[in-house]
């Protein structure tokens, strides 16, 4: 089941059920008016989103043409958003781009920060970006949206909670990040608004691509028209979704419509490109000393897609500008 938000005017848009395709919709209100209203009563909406979804397909209820660019965020604010570092090669190379050691739990005790969640930028909406000495960056990730997840949860118990799963760009403000972290108390201003694909999918709509609370599929990434990073988001997440639940979990509840990021996409071999700048200059300063590829700056581009085995673009693609606000 292929799930997305219209853009009514509202600050929680319309929600949508949406051909496998990405061709066409049907409106879900008469299950909930919004995403967070399905995930508030899944149990009960999910059945009934599944049916309108059968009758979409076989063209047996009204349907509309996609527009992506009149679609929001799947979740255009979530209670939540927690993100992850899941990928060991992106921790040691950005950690290496600030002269900062990886932590000694590396390989045992995710990375987690607490992003902000009340302002999220639609798909293709511009990134505003005041100033370039901040050092734009994007970060192409996977992310999936969460049920109600009690304290406590164990990850051999935690796929029950995965409802949707999503792609995510965490825009990032490179240099900005390094006097923030010297208070000794985390990200805040290096972490504007994120954006998410168009739609977001149940876990079953990957088939066995999705395991072990993993998406095992290429990450695409496309820079002013040039692709970057054709990542494999699967074997090298280190600490799955599964293990990211249980990690935050460990001292409190999460509500429904929490959304969990997966960390910048990364893999060891060089071959598949990046998923950030920050990794590519980092590579450039173990090459050659110094980096040469600058942050992002207004007029640039970027693309962050997935495709299926039969090159179907399974979420949508995240199509984004930098642009003077």
């Amino acid at each position: 089941m292929k799930l997305a938000t219209l853009n009514d005017g509202t600050r929680d848009g319309r929600l949508i059920v949406v051909k496998r395709d990405n061709s066409a919709y049907a409106f879900a209100t008469n299950v909930a008016l919004t995403l967070q209203g399905a995930l508030d009563k899944w149990e009960e909406s999910e059945p009934r989103l599944r049916a309108l979804a059968e009758e979409l397909e076989a063209g047996r209820v009204q349907s509309r043409p996609v527009d992506v660019r009149a679609l929001l965020s799947p979740l255009p604010r979530a209670y939540e958003w927690v993100d992850g570092s899941a990928y060991l090669n992106h921790v040691i190379l950005v950690r290496k781009a600030r002269n900062a050691e990886p932590p000694a739990t590396l390989k045992t005790d995710p990375l987690v920060y607490q992003g902000g969640s009340g302002t999220f930028l639609a798909p293709t909406q511009d990134i505003p970006l005041v100033d370039e000495a901040w050092g734009m960056d994007f970060e192409s990730e996977v992310a999936v949206i969460l049920g109600d997840v009690p304290m406590g949860t164990q990850a051999k118990d935690a796929e029950k909670h995965v409802k949707l799963v999503m792609l995510c760009n965490d825009v990032t403000l490179r240099n900005l990040i390094p006097n923030e972290l010297a208070k000794g108390f985390g990200f805040f201003q290096g972490k504007p608004s994120s954006s998410f694909s168009p739609f977001a999918l149940t876990p079953d709509e990957l088939g066995p691509a999705w395991k072990d609370g993993r998406v095992h599929l290429r990450l695409r990434s496309t820079l002013n028209g040039e692709v970057v990073g054709d990542t494999d988001a699967g074997p090298e997440m280190h600490f799955s979704f599964l293990d990211l639940i249980q990690h935050i979990s460990k001292t409190r509840p999460f509500t429904a419509g929490t959304i969990l990021g997966s960390g910048t996409v990364s893999n060891e071999d060089r071959a598949r490109g990046i998923s950030c700048l920050a990794e590519r200059r980092m590579i450039e300063t173990i090459e050659t000393g110094a980096p040469k590829t600058p942050f992002m700056k207004v007029g640039d581009t970027i693309d962050i897609e997935m495709f299926g085995p039969e090159g179907q673009s399974l979420f949508g693609r995240i199509s984004q500008k930098v642009v003077k606000p």
